[in-house]
């Protein structure tokens, strides 16, 4: 059958379907020169703790990759250039009852295809609607922030207790994990089988869905969207309620582990964006090398934070 025929029947492009996050990185690593790939977590067996209560009478708490905004950390807008100086590594904490600057300069999400609408990383005022409708008992008196570090290790064994303690702290009961960049989405499905482990009912609402899948979950609301924009489209507030409710639909129904739902919402912009993303095949080898030269600086100064950080390690300083 021709393309001709395919385009008769109403068939989509064969490009336009969810992008494999695990094989781009690879790729855009690879052609930066450096090789040695890096191994996502992977997991056969998938922690399930289900719902015991309404939804309508359940305590939900939120959980982060976004970081505070830093006033003397450079351009933090969603467009602006990777910006690692704005990184964190250690949880911090942040009440629901005032509003945050949370930003996503600090990782790696799809720049060119963003919009400044915290909304669409960090849907704390939509989860205030969800709870002002009764469709949640209550919210868990602080919001958490999880570092995401590319050492699983550490987060498994370091930020994902810590995690856990405050939640356990606030009284949790469910928990809604909002994902950005691809190592994000990795950092957010371990914590997700961290709380179910330990009794706490999950959902993430991520846009990466090879990652989490991959790393195996119980609950999963995807959203073919660009990273970063997990809970809704920009400046849009009736998709960004839709997509929380959905995510809360399959938080209080989901049969069993490794439940994935897919948003029907499509993305507001052209639907090219998902190819230009760590895309090698775009760039001529002088930008690649350009790109190189970027990324080398991004590493030192995040290693220059996470050392700061994790060499003399202090109470958090976010008092959101």
């Amino acid at each position: 059958m021709s393309a001709l025929d395919h385009d008769a029947l109403g068939f989509a492009p064969d490009w336009d379907q969810p992008t494999r996050y695990i094989d781009r990185t690879h790729q855009w690593y690879d052609a930066l020169g450096y090789g040695n790939p890096y191994r996502y977590a992977h997991y056969l067996e998938v922690p399930f703790s289900p719902l015991t209560r309404p939804l309508a009478n359940t305590r939900v708490v939120l959980l982060t990759t976004a970081a505070p905004f830093q006033a003397d950390k450079g351009d933090q807008s969603v467009r602006a250039p990777y910006n690692a100086a704005a990184k964190f590594y250690e949880v911090y904490s942040g009440s629901v009852e005032t509003d945050h600057d949370l930003r996503i300069s600090h990782v790696g999400v799809d720049r060119d295809n963003l919009e400044d609408d915290p909304n669409i990383w960090f849907p704390l005022p939509a989860l205030r609607r969800a709870l002002a409708r009764g469709r949640i008992g209550s919210l868990s008196p602080r919001f958490h922030g999880i570092p995401t570090n590319r050492s699983q290790r550490h987060t498994l064994e370091v930020d994902l207790p810590e995690m856990l303690a405050r939640c356990r702290s606030d009284e949790a009961q469910a928990a809604i994990l909002v994902a950005n960049c691809p190592v994000c989405h990795q950092t957010l499905s371990l914590a997700a089988r961290h709380l179910e482990a330990h009794g706490i009912p999950t959902v993430i609402m991520g846009c990466a869905r090879d990652i989490v899948e991959y790393v195996g979950v119980p609950r999963f609301l995807f959203s073919d969207f660009p990273l970063g924009a997990a809970a809704g489209r920009p400046f849009d507030t009736t998709s960004q309620d839709a997509t929380l409710d959905l995510a809360l639909r399959v938080l209080e129904s989901a049969p069993a582990a490794r439940t994935t739902v897919q948003n029907p919402l499509r993305w507001s912009g052209p639907a090219q964006w998902r190819l230009g993303f760590m895309n090698p095949a775009r760039l001529s080898p002088e930008d690649i090398a350009e790109r190189r030269r970027a990324n080398d600086q991004v590493k030192s100064v995040a290693q220059g934070v996470r050392d700061a950080t994790l060499t003399a390690p202090q109470p958090s300083t976010y008092r959101g």
